[in-house]
């Protein structure tokens, strides 16, 4: 059950719910089913907004306030105080209640996303790991997105391109909130520990350097530093080492005449067939073949 607690006027208040029949169109279609919108709506200085569910709601609910001060609590814990320029994600089927600052109530913008996609980029960018708060110019974008998407649904509910395109623009609106927030201590630093690393690799393409190596250039644990690469880029650190030399590879392949031999040499890999080897399992052809294909 729901409870909706609300004064009758709310200044400037916009709305949109999905018609079910409608609902059940974009569950079936390709393009819709894993993200769609299934409410979308601003509340401006809601002083007597309230909701709880007590069961928590079948979509994703996205919070994010424009000005005033609110509160979220979800499943029974302590309240969060939601302030202006922050964005806050309730995922799915956890029972909350949240409401308006009786002091200083909040305007927020707001809206329930439905499909698999939705679970994935909020986990993506750890948005459910509490109050996101948006730089000046990621928050303006994110209004626009929001405007965009509003605009688009109130005006032509019944045509599934216009669907098929919000779903776009909403996982960009995602997107942009979860790469350019504001990030903890804690995250900026190891994203300066990675990138200087990748520095650091780059540097030395055609040579070979080992995980003591790299560690004692950035003053880590050989753990740390595999357990950084894992949560940046999704590999360890030699084996991301060996994608950026196939990387660099497959542009030799492509704009010079240099043999298989020396652009092996060039990318540190002294073993033409151990280098052919090790292109094809990152690439999924051999040098050569890779050659022979036509881009652009």
């Amino acid at each position: 059950m729901e409870s909706i607690q609300k004064q009758e006027q709310f200044k400037k208040d916009r709305l949109f719910v999905l018609p079910d029949y409608m609902a059940k169109e974009l569950e079936d279609h390709a393009l819709t089913r894993t993200l769609y919108v299934q409410d979308i709506g601003y509340f401006s200085q809601a002083k007597y907004h309230h909701r709880e569910r007590k069961e928590g709601c079948e979509a994703h609910i996205f919070i994010l306030c424009a000005d005033g001060e609110g509160w979220i609590e979800i499943e029974g814990g302590r309240p969060i105080q939601l302030m202006a320029r922050q964005l806050y994600v309730i995922p799915a089927g956890k029972s909350h209640r949240y409401g308006a600052s009786e002091r200083k109530p909040w305007s927020i913008y707001w809206f329930h996303l439905q499909g698999s996609d939705a679970r994935e980029l909020i986990g993506a960018y750890n948005l459910d790991d509490g109050a996101l708060q948006l730089p000046i110019s990621t928050y303006t974008r994110v209004i626009e997105l929001f405007d965009q998407c509003y605009g688009l649904l109130a005006g032509k509910t019944y045509s599934r391109l216009m669907h098929i395109h919000v779903s776009q623009l909403m996982r960009a609106l995602i997107s942009c909130a979860g790469l350019e927030s504001s990030h903890s201590q804690s995250d900026q630093k190891r994203e300066s520990y990675f990138a200087e690393a990748v520095r650091y690799m780059t540097e030395r393409l055609a040579e070979t350097i080992t995980l003591a190596d790299l560690a004692s250039h950035l003053g880590l644990s050989k753990p740390y530093l595999t357990y950084l690469f894992n949560k940046e880029a999704g590999f360890p650190p030699i084996d991301y080492f060996l994608r950026m030399k196939m990387q660099r590879a497959s542009q030799l392949l492509d704009t010079t005449n240099l043999s298989v031999k020396e652009i092996a040499a060039a990318v540190g890999l002294f073993d033409p067939y151990y280098f052919s080897r090790l292109f094809k399992k990152m690439t999924g052809c051999s040098p050569t073949r890779y050659r022979s294909i036509q881009k652009g």
